[in-house]
């Protein structure tokens, strides 16, 4: 892959940041892609994947409601609150 100002602009414009050494980040990202690429060359032909999701899936619990307090806890710490919520300067006329 090569790594020119094009792509550099484009991801400037995609992450919409300024990039202010475009010349060091593309030398960057560059190393980066070679490095990456490097994993190419390995051959992983009859090596098992050491973990895999499907086969391991996470744990499931009960999805049940449980009594807290935390909404209070919250809102002592509110410059503002009334009701069980919080109140803010108005900001739209």
């Amino acid at each position: 892959m090569k790594i020119d100002e094009k792509l550099i602009k484009r991801l400037e414009n995609l992450a919409m940041i300024e990039i202010e050494d475009k010349e060091k980040m593309a030398k960057d990202l560059a190393e980066i892609v070679e490095f990456v690429e490097m994993l190419n060359e390995l051959d992983t032909t009859g090596v098992e994947a050491t973990f895999s999701t499907l086969n391991n899936p996470t744990p499931l619990r009960e999805d049940e409601p449980v009594k807290s307090d935390i909404i209070k806890d919250v809102l002592a710490h509110a410059p503002k609150a009334k009701d069980g919520y919080f109140i803010v300067p108005k900001i739209i006329e």
